[in-house]
């Protein structure tokens, strides 16, 4: 059975986040607001140092398709940068991957923007163009040819379509990404003197509500040949600045938790019953990959039509492997990102 329906979004530590929020809604067409919450995550304290801290977290999308940007600051702590700038292979999420359709033109609207460093077009094993953007928070985002789309709007990419995530042992990582998330296609698996990468990629199986605006998830998973890696979160708290988790949208959260279980992973955290943030709600969990890289696992059970007028969609009162008709996705739109 298939659990993930797609890349719901990724969760971006930030210093402030109105001015984050700004400028990936210019860079990277991140204009539809979901959701935009202050409160306290006391279900976090396995990871924020057994302290329960106040934070504000807003989710932009991009409508052209693919996975949004959950863009998260502490309210009540500094948060902390890496000690040091993370490597290509290092433990954790190294970059997103953003999908668009024409490469070269990504490239140019965003080489016009101060702040960001855009680096020069290269080839993957898979033989295919991208390019490598690193904004002003040294976050990396690898622009790749999108495969599956929703909207075709002016924007000149899309959203989230996964992930390189730096492992310390690939058989084992690949086990986890492929026999617990389900991200079953190996596109490559590529050996050089300093690193062993492997490409995963799940297409639309065409169940679950926002399946057809997800789109394919791909992760990319890097292991260093040549040196030792370091843990991109080694002494720091999840919310501080960088690539905080990747989340995945869900459709059987409960058959989800018994098959990891009954391949020796646990949920080490469930918020087991609806949990709201501002005007959307569901069941969130979080399960760690073999290196402690948390991956968020959520079913949706309440999304904001047009909070202005109170329209909202209960997904509790139907099939959650149902698609919702195109229209319906549509209206998320109506709240945009100021």
């Amino acid at each position: 059975m298939a659990y993930i329906t797609g890349i719901q979004q990724i969760g971006i530590g930030v210093k402030n986040v109105r001015e984050s929020m700004l400028g990936y809604k210019d860079h990277f067409g991140m204009n539809v607001l979901i959701f935009d919450d202050t409160s306290e995550a006391a279900l976090m304290t396995p990871y924020t140092g057994g302290t329960v801290y106040r934070r504000r977290a807003v989710l932009s999308l991009n409508m052209q398709g693919g996975g949004g940007f959950e863009i998260w600051q502490f309210q009540d702590r500094q948060p902390a940068e890496p000690l040091q700038k993370p490597q290509y292979g290092d433990l954790g999420i190294y970059a997103a991957k953003i999908k668009c359709r024409d490469l070269a033109a990504a490239r140019r609207h965003l080489l016009q923007y101060e702040g960001l460093q855009v680096g020069e077009p290269y080839k993957d094993a898979e033989g295919h163009m991208r390019f490598l953007v690193t904004d002003a928070n040294n976050n990396h985002f690898e622009f790749v040819p999108g495969h599956h789309w929703f909207h075709n709007n002016s924007g000149v990419c899309g959203g989230v379509s996964g992930a390189v995530i730096g492992v310390r042992d690939m058989d084992k990582a690949v086990r986890f990404y492929r026999d617990i998330l389900g991200i079953r296609d190996m596109i490559y698996d590529e050996t050089t003197p300093s690193f062993r990468k492997v490409l995963l990629r799940k297409h639309p199986g065409g169940i679950g509500a926002f399946n057809k605006l997800l789109g394919s998830a791909e992760i990319e998973l890097v292991q260093a040949l040549d040196r030792e890696p370091v843990k991109i979160y080694d002494n720091r708290f999840w919310g501080d600045c960088g690539f905080i988790h990747l989340c995945f949208d869900v459709i059987n959260m409960c058959a989800l938790k018994e098959h990891a279980n009954a391949h020796g992973y646990t949920f080490s955290i469930d918020s087991e019953d609806s949990f709201a943030m501002e005007s959307a709600a569901g069941r969130f969990c979080y399960i760690e990959d073999p290196d402690g890289t948390l991956i968020e696992l959520v079913e949706t059970h309440k999304v904001p039509l047009f909070k202005k007028w109170g329209l909202y969609l209960n997904l509790k009162k139907r099939s959650l492997e149902k698609p919702l008709p195109d229209w319906m996705i549509r209206m998320l739109s109506l709240s945009r990102v100021k």
